[in-house]
């Protein structure tokens, strides 16, 4: 009977240390401002890689490239070509950034608008709407042209916003576990309201991401306070954007 339960306290004890794995699988590297790499023992994902192509290179050959939209802080058809993509990597684009893709990534794309779902390499991937609320601010980025992404990795579901104000779409969303929210003036939305925002849809971890904006860096510490002050179950996790 001894030896049973001994044997049972093992297996539950190699369960769990297997769950602690899997939790801990996923790499969040921040390479700058809206450019990042997720990473498993299974699949590398990049982000926006609009920048330092030899940083994303570290990281080997991406099995998928996230683009949201048309800036260059978001597209740079030059540190694309500087990747180690190759006939197997997908690029997820909206229509807006395919159609500004040479023709040598066409055959790698698979275009997703708004409201778009697809599973892609055994990845469910939804395209969410990404646009400015503010009347001074729609020229930047218009409803329809641009992709956030929620995304299930490692069993997480991810949100990464793009560039946005703190429209309907991010405030409804459910059972977030992981979520990048944008925070720069005058392009997407101040702290405050992206602090609200998360309020609304309760990730279990955000990170403040693209705050960068016209006259330097958004206040990440204020929005941290103001989230964490409201709400105990949001973790708010501050990472290396600009170094």
């Amino acid at each position: 009977m001894k030896l049973k339960i001994s044997l049972l306290l093992t297996l539950l004890t190699l369960i769990g240390c297997s769950q602690k794995k899997t939790e801990e699988a996923l790499e969040i590297i921040p390479i700058e401002h809206a450019s990042f790499v997720l990473k498993t023992e299974a699949t590398t994902i990049f982000v926006d890689p609009a920048v330092k192509a030899n940083f994303f290179n570290q990281y080997g050959t991406p099995d998928i490239v996230l683009l949201t939209d048309i800036h260059g802080d978001h597209l740079n058809i030059e540190t694309l070509k500087s990747l180690k993509i190759d006939q197997n990597t997908k690029i997820i684009a909206p229509q807006a950034v395919a159609d500004k893709l040479p023709e040598t990534f066409k055959s790698k794309t698979i275009v997703m608008n708004n409201g778009a779902t697809k599973t892609i390499l055994d990845i469910p991937i939804e395209a969410i709407p990404m646009y400015n609320l503010r009347e001074e601010a729609k020229q930047f980025h218009p409803k329809g042209r641009g992709n956030g992404y929620l995304l299930t990795l490692d069993n997480k579901r991810i949100y990464i916003s793009g560039d946005t104000e703190d429209i309907p779409e991010m405030r409804n969303l459910k059972n977030i576990d992981i979520a990048f929210v944008c925070m720069n003036l005058p392009y997407t939305m101040t702290v405050d309201k992206a602090a609200e925002a998360v309020l609304d849809f309760a990730p279990k971890t955000v990170y403040p991401y693209h705050y960068r904006g016209q006259d330097g860096k958004s206040d990440i510490g204020k929005f941290k306070e103001l989230t964490t002050s409201e709400s105990k179950d949001i973790e708010v996790k501050l990472l290396e954007w600009y170094p």
